[in-house]
């Protein structure tokens, strides 16, 4: 089990390979379908650890080697991180064995439950919802129902489809065969009514030329003095000579306080602010803001743009533990490491977008876009939701690894749930412009330093997805799945 649950997350990266975590998870319920309680939960451990460690483990460099955390330890934290979310997998398995009836009902009865899991790893403690399995599923044929249902109900499909066909395969030589079979029935049925369905929920809003900033800072280098007159430089000149309706620098592009700035590039940004005060210019740029007493926060400063002052500011809502917070009872474990300005304050929760034109361009920091609920709180207003998205990242932390081609694939999953364009600016990649169907328009080699022009069609209008997770978030998810296994607590007593 453990095997297959490393296995499968090569369509995390490859996602052409979307069928190899659906055979994974139809195999991992094969063998649950015979095993006792305890077993199953030991197999759902197995397989989830594997899974989170093997789709994650480049969580260890920026531990190690960057935040100077002897390896043993920074593995050592990769392996528990992987091994606590996988309780849920592990209760979960040890409940489907538990109360399975045998039948086709089990099919929702797996799907249920997986969703669950999924969803309290992606909710519960801030979540870490990074290679949920929805996102394997981008270039596949489920990929129709991400602006119905999003990424958690599309992982949720694809485990009602590998109980169908594991169930199937277990009872094919005997008389619950049909009703494995019929158990197939309701997912693929799903999937047929969403290709024929309305597909396209939103309408373009005009186009917008863009230039996205790739600085290619090595992690080790971007708090370093020496380093730092080159870095500003490259930015401002880039910014200035870009020639495009917006300009998107990433996450901590100019990697010092305001103040900060002023001490050793004097009239850095009354320089910039000065330029895009002409008509037709527009910016977004990475910075940290805020004091000692306001609290320090990530944020997003927009130049020019279509608004009158006060100037657009951005700040990071959904910030990441340790690197960006402090967990209560971890103030020891973050002081091992040598990771600057660990603790920012929190920005509120639906903030407005930045206008350039007739374009609401809606930024979101780092791993921000893995929370599209969170996302969809900005379309509850249709006049103010945003027509684009812009991504700034720095995921300079995690070296090459394959961080990098999975952020991309989440970002792209994000367009297709609200179908908008998703603009990405990266310290190291993937900078990437993502059009509303997740097709990539264009790319900049990861690790190179450059400038990556675009054309994007705004978009405006709402998914369903958009509508639901904006109004009630993940909550009617949560309770179709409890439904589920309200019926199936139903028939356990009605069988006593």
């Amino acid at each position: 089990m453990a095997a297959l649950g490393a296995l499968q997350t090569l369509a995390f990266v490859h996602t052409a390979a979307w069928p190899l975590p659906l055979a994974a998870l139809a195999l991992l319920v094969w063998r649950l379908n015979e095993a006792s309680p305890r077993r199953a939960a030991w197999l759902g451990w197995c397989y989830g650890t594997a899974w989170l460690c093997a789709g994650t483990w480049w969580l260890y460099i920026s531990m190690h080697t960057y935040g100077g955390l002897p390896a043993a330890l920074a593995a050592s934290a990769v392996w528990a991180l992987a091994a606590a979310l996988s309780l849920y997998l592990a209760a979960a398995c040890a409940a489907y064995a538990r109360w399975r009836r045998g039948s086709g009902f089990d099919v929702l009865f797996f799907a249920a439950l997986w969703l669950l899991v999924e969803l309290a790893r992606g909710v519960i403690f801030t979540g870490f919802p990074w290679v949920a399995s929805g996102y394997a599923l981008v270039d596949s044929p489920a990929a129709v129902l991400a602006p119905w249902i999003g990424v958690y109900g599309m992982g949720a499909v694809m485990a009602a489809l590998a109980a169908a066909l594991a169930s199937a395969a277990s009872g094919w030589h005997t008389r619950r065969t049909r009703g494995s079979w019929l158990g197939l029935v309701a997912p693929l049925l799903l999937v047929a009514l969403a290709w024929g369905a309305p597909r396209s929920f939103t309408r373009a809003t005009g186009e917008l030329g863009v230039a996205l900033l790739q600085t290619n800072v090595p992690q080790d280098e971007k708090f370093a003095a020496e380093r730092m007159p080159q870095t500003l430089a490259w930015v401002a000149r880039e910014l200035l000579a870009a020639r495009a309706e917006l300009v998107v620098a990433p996450e901590t592009a100019v990697p010092l306080l305001p103040e900060q700035l002023d001490e050793l590039a004097p009239g850095y940004w009354a320089g910039l602010q000065a330029a895009f005060r002409q008509p037709g210019r527009a910016a977004l740029v990475g910075v940290p803001l805020g004091d000692y007493e306001r609290g320090y926060t990530n944020s997003v400063v927009g130049l020019g743009g279509s608004d009158a002052a006060p100037p657009y500011r951005y700040d990071k809502t959904h910030l990441v533990p340790f690197g960006e917070f402090i967990p209560t009872g971890f103030r020891w474990f973050t002081r091992l490491m040598n990771i600057p300005l660990g603790d920012f304050a929190r920005g509120v929760a639906n903030p407005p977008s930045f206008a350039v034109g007739a374009q609401r361009v809606a930024p979101n920091i780092c791993y921000e876009d893995l929370f599209g609920e969170e996302l969809a709180r900005r379309f509850v207003e249709p006049a103010l939701a945003p027509t684009v998205f812009a991504n700034v990242s720095n995921l300079g932390w995690f070296g090459d690894t394959v961080a990098l081609p999975q952020h991309l694939n989440i970002s792209r999953l994000r367009t297709l749930e609200f179908q908008r364009p998703m603009l990405r600016a990266t310290n190291t990649g993937a900078t990437a412009a993502i059009d509303h169907r997740g097709v990539v328009l264009a790319q900049l080699q990861p690790h190179t330093v450059g400038v990556l022009t675009a054309r994007v069609q705004g978009r405006e209008g709402s998914t369903p997805f958009a509508w639901w997770a904006g109004r009630f978030g993940l909550w009617p998810l949560a309770l179709a799945a409890l439904a589920v296994l309200g019926v199936a607590a139903g028939f356990r007593r009605a069988a006593a």
